[in-house]
């Protein structure tokens, strides 16, 4: 099979299509054909090895060289074959997942228990755009975030790919969604459901005077002490991610906007999706979310398979609107 394998740190051209041996199941794991991945940070981080100091933090990227041969942490395919204890899944079957891991190859090996069937209402390429992003958005809002119906929420960041979709589960959520981008995505936005857009170019959300119960923090374009401003005396800050770096960042930005939390009123958390244990209950709750029209997956761009490493480095460029996805 053809897989974009990762030997050593680098730019996007250090990816390199090659042919590999295709995997084989174990007893508790399902045979993937991968018809469809997307790009986020999480795989170009981990591309980067950056920031440095995630190199030393467990299930970090790796100290000196690469800890995935291949990335890729989204898969939406068909069931090719399945080891010998899987009663939940046959050949045929479309499904998609979450992964650490392998999402940039043609097949993959996938446990059982992280693997959930593709919403009916998606093509493949629309489903591979959902597992982290709408993950993260999920357990943001809902586990972290408390969210509650009535409630105003601002997400910080609405128009990425976690933004997109923070928005339109707010509003099943029943809440009251503010919505903060730049100019070009504000019609967006307000397309997913926002009541509000506020344009970070010409206005600052933190000093508009406005409380809110539940801030989702996405874009991590301001600080942590400033975000506190427009929260309610009892809201809830999460931290998503913020601005890449180097050496320290997004990292450092969502440990320094949680550092104040034993001396505040209001709750700050963060959502860390990765470590999270309950993917594949959370896919089957998008998907109910999916199948009764209530959240659509918004796709910026597609590439084919061989142009995974353009389509690596422009989402690492930033600023794209919803997802980019890549069919395999």
């Amino acid at each position: 099979m053809k897989a974009f394998v990762l030997r050593s740190y680098g730019s996007p051209e250090v990816l390199d299509l090659t042919d590999i041996d295709k995997p084989v199941p174990g007893d508790d794991e399902v045979l993937v054909r991968v018809r469809a991945t997307s790009v986020q940070p999480y795989d170009w981080h981990h591309m980067r090895g950056e920031p440095y100091i995630a190199r030393l933090m467990p299930g970090g990227p790796g100290l000196r060289k690469p800890r995935f041969g291949i990335l890729g942490s989204d898969m939406a395919g068909e069931v090719e074959a399945v080891g010998k204890n899987v009663t939940g899944f046959r050949p045929g079957d479309e499904v998609f997942a979450q992964l650490e891991h392998g999402g940039f190859a043609e097949y993959v090996c996938v446990g059982e228990d992280e693997l959930a069937p593709k919403p009916k209402n998606l093509s493949f390429e629309q489903a591979a755009a959902v597992p982290l992003a709408a993950n993260t958005a999920l357990l943001g809002l809902r586990d972290q975030g408390r969210i509650q119906p009535g409630q105003k929420v601002l997400i910080n960041g609405a128009s990425g790919g976690v933004g997109t979709f923070a928005v339109q589960i707010a509003r099943a959520f029943g809440a009251e969604v503010t919505g903060v981008c730049s100019t070009r995505n504000v019609d967006l936005v307000r397309s997913l459901g926002a009541t509000e857009v506020i344009d970070y170019t010409t206005a600052d959300f933190t000093r508009n005077g406005r409380r809110y119960e539940l801030l989702l923090d996405v874009a991590g374009s301001r600080s942590g002490s400033a975000c506190r401003r427009v929260l309610t005396r009892k809201g809830t800050y999460v931290a998503v991610g913020g601005p890449a770096g180097r050496w320290l960042q997004p990292a450092g930005h969502v440990f320094a906007s949680l550092a104040a939390s034993p001396f505040v009123s209001q709750r700050l958390a963060m959502a860390d999706v990765v470590r999270c244990k309950e993917k594949k209950q959370n896919l089957m709750t998008l998907t109910r979310l999916i199948e009764d029209g209530r959240i659509t997956p918004v796709i910026d761009r597609r590439f084919a398979f061989d142009e995974i490493p353009a389509a690596v480095e422009y989402q690492e460029a930033g600023h794209v609107p919803g997802k980019v996805v890549i069919t395999v």
